[in-house]
């Protein structure tokens, strides 16, 4: 065991922990949701003080050696080692204050070690000394928060563009087969499968294309604005440094913002994200409902679609299999929605120059971020790439509905189509067979409005074909 001291007194740690004492009193402070500090933000945080170790070490701040201590210990826990090491709690009082001082101390103990010291002797590296040197939990937290929110964003934006394409695969492949489109679960027009699958497609491409520009907004950091902005204890070359040596470290845009004490107090670029990713989420599940409802059955249901069969779907139904990835999609994007308002919450509490829920915020948008760049992937893989059209069942329903009646009211119109509707409804002839009993048209006049390419596009189906755009059928009849 070795002991360490703080403002509060003393306290036993075991001796091989890199943590001290402020991240123990973390530990018994705020056991709350059991889960830890993503590992994005950690990997964030170890950036943000190898860029404030590089930037002292090269002002003559640090020690040389020190300061490559520090940094090599930095390094280490951005490639994943000491992870274990980081047992705060996720959601924690004090606006991030007990994450920095968990790095501070992880730092400065491994720091100790690589220099040959013995853990917890801050003569030889003082966490809050030189780790933390021309810093606060104020700028280093936010800082990091947005550094590990654009490595996240990033994956997030890619397995957008996958999704969409593996769509438009499908819309290709799908083109050909008509089907009824429904409005308000009824029979409503035509529409080729392919056209609903190019739906999604362009809907997912919007929030490629949100999600990619909104990193721009993320970019601008407040690392060198100390408490509340204005930079107190922080020598202003350093904090032009600082910003330059995070910009190469973390291989991204970052930049000091003009008004950093704005980027203190402020969060709303969170809620921005958040909004992105929640209306990403909303077409996400939309999706997911409509694979669902279209596999439904596969003999009860409309099955117009198969869904890949991924594993067995009930303990007491022999034979049944699940729409089991849809429905993962379905509970991300719940998530995610949830996430939003507490993000939305916790970024409007902010008082004064700080915002405490920091912390909230944090841990609900990496989160976000995280399980949808998951949840596309597996879409992508075991659902999507593996979908086939019941082509049959498709155009049987088209065949049954009196959803067609639509496209011939243009050539018979409004009053017939309807006494055609009702005898179709009220019996067990197809809207065909109707209208020819009915004289209302011949077979090779149902057969080129009837057309699926005529009736899936714009314009009166049939009317070029017909009399070369002349009037319709039906006016001709009642002439």
């Amino acid at each position: 065991m070795r002991t360490e001291k703080d403002l509060l007194g003393e306290r036993e740690l075991p001796a091989e922990v890199y943590y001290g004492i402020h991240t123990l009193r973390a530990m018994e402070n705020f056991p709350l949701t059991g889960q830890r500090m993503h590992p994005a933000l950690i990997r964030a945080l170890a950036m943000v003080k190898k860029a404030a170790a590089e930037a002292n070490r090269d002002l003559g701040f640090l020690p040389p050696d020190m300061g490559d201590a520090i940094i090599l210990a930095a390094e280490e826990v951005m490639q994943g080692k000491w992870l274990d090491q980081f047992p705060v709690d996720a959601l924690q009082g004090g606006a991030g204050t007990s994450a920095n001082m968990n790095i501070n101390e992880v730092l400065a103990n491994r720091a100790i070690e690589l220099l040959g010291g013995e853990k917890g002797d801050y003569r030889v590296v003082h966490p809050l000394e030189h780790v933390n040197k021309h810093q606060s939990t104020n700028d280093i937290f936010p800082t990091a928060i947005r550094v590990a929110a654009i490595e996240l964003l990033r994956p997030v934006s890619e397995a957008c563009a996958r999704l969409q394409e593996e769509l438009q695969y499908k819309e290709s492949e799908f083109a050909g087969i008509i089907k009824m489109g429904r409005t308000q679960l009824q029979d409503a027009v035509p529409i080729m499968l392919g056209q609903e699958f190019s739906a999604y497609a362009q809907a997912i491409g919007r929030d490629r294309w949100r999600i990619y520009k909104v990193e721009e907004r993320l970019r601008q950091v407040n690392l060198g604005g100390t408490a509340v902005g204005t930079g107190l204890n922080a020598e202003r070359k350093f904090i032009f440094l600082a910003n330059e040596k995070l910009r190469n470290i973390a291989r991204m845009g970052v930049a000091r913002a003009e008004n950093m004490i704005d980027i203190t107090q402020n969060a709303d670029v969170f809620v921005e994200v958040s909004g992105l990713l929640k209306a990403l989420a909303v077409n996400i599940t939309k999706i997911a409902n409509d694979l669902r409802l279209l596999a439904s059955g596969p003999r009860a249901g409309l099955a117009e679609i198969h869904l890949p069969e991924r594993q067995a779907g009930s303990s007491i139904m022999p034979g049944k299999v699940n729409p089991i990835i849809p429905e993962a999609l379905n509970q991300i994007s719940f998530q995610v929605m949830s996430n939003d308002l507490a993000i939305t919450l916790g970024a409007q509490a902010g008082q004064l120059e700080l915002n405490a829920m920091l912390p909230l915020v944090a841990h609900n948008l990496l989160q976000s971020l995280t399980i949808l760049r998951n949840g596309m992937e597996v879409f992508i893989k075991h659902c999507i790439k593996g979908i086939t059209a019941n082509e049959e069942v498709c155009r049987g329903t088209v065949e049954k509905s009196y959803g067609l009646i639509t496209a011939l009211t243009p050539h018979i119109g409004y009053d017939r189509a309807t006494e055609v509707a009702k005898t179709v409804a009220g019996g067990d002839k197809n809207v065909r067979t109707v209208v020819l009993e009915m004289g209302l048209l011949n077979a090779a006049e149902l057969e080129i409005v009837l057309n699926p390419w005529e009736m899936t596009k714009p314009g009166i189906a049939g009317q070029k074909t017909m009399h070369g755009g002349g009037g319709s059928a039906g006016e001709r009849k009642n002439t």
